[in-house]
C-alpha cells in the first residue's frame, strides 16, 4: 500500500498516476494527508448497461466501481483491488435518483476522509488512523452527466472549455 510513495520515477515518463502533476499538487496541498504513505488514493469507476441488449425495454443497471491507486501498475486495476461498491438498478433516466443510492458510499467516503478508521497495518505491528481520498472519478460523457449533474448536451456541454465554446444550433438541426 505504501508503493506510490517510494517507487522510482523516470525522469519525463508516467508510469503510474503518483508520477502525474496532478498527484503531486494534492500532496502539496493536503500535506497531512500526503504525510502518512498508508493513506488509501481511490478511483469512482461508473458506466451504465442494458442488461438486456435491447434499446426497446428502458432498463439499465450501473455498477459503481472503487479502485485503489496505492498499488503497482500492475496491480491497480486488476480484479482483486476493484470493489463493487454498489449497483444502480432502474428503469428509464437515473438521474433524479442516483444521489440517493450514492448517498451511504458518500458518507463513508466523507468519514474516510475527515476521521479516518483505525488500522491494523500487519508489516509494521501497529495500529494507525488510515484516511482515504476520492482523487478520481473514472466514466464516459454520459455517465458524467448523470452522476455530477451536469448538462452535457448544448451549448455549455463541455465542463473544462464551457467559457470558451461558442454553442450554436444548426438552421435546420
Amino acid at each position: 500500500m505504501v508503493w506510490h510513495k517510494y517507487h522510482a520515477t523516470q525522469p519525463g515518463q508516467l508510469t503510474h498516476p503518483s508520477d502525474a502533476e496532478t498527484w503531486k499538487h494534492f500532496d502539496r496541498t493536503y500535506e497531512s494527508f500526503a504525510t502518512e504513505p498508508r493513506n488509501v488514493q481511490l478511483g469512482l469507476c461508473a458506466d451504465g448497461f442494458n442488461p438486456y441488449s435491447n434499446a426497446v425495454r428502458q432498463y439499465s443497471v450501473w455498477p459503481i466501481v472503487i479502485c485503489v491507486y496505492n498499488l503497482p501498475p500492475l496491480l491497480c486495476m486488476t480484479r482483486p483491488y476493484m470493489f463493487l461498491s454498489c449497483v444502480i438498478p432502474g428503469l428509464n433516466n437515473l438521474k433524479n435518483k442516483v444521489d440517493v443510492f450514492l448517498q451511504p458510499l458518500i458518507d463513508e467516503l466523507k468519514t474516510l476522509w475527515d476521521e479516518g478508521v483505525d488500522t491494523y497495518d500487519i508489516h509494521a505491528n501497529q495500529t494507525f488512523k488510515m484516511r482515504a481520498a476520492l482523487k478520481w472519478m473514472v466514466n464516459d460523457f454520459s455517465a458524467y452527466g448523470m452522476l455530477y449533474g451536469w448538462s452535457t448536451h448544448g451549448a455549455l456541454s463541455c465542463p473544462v472549455y464551457q467559457d470558451q465554446l461558442r454553442g450554436f444550433y444548426l438552421e435546420h438541426g
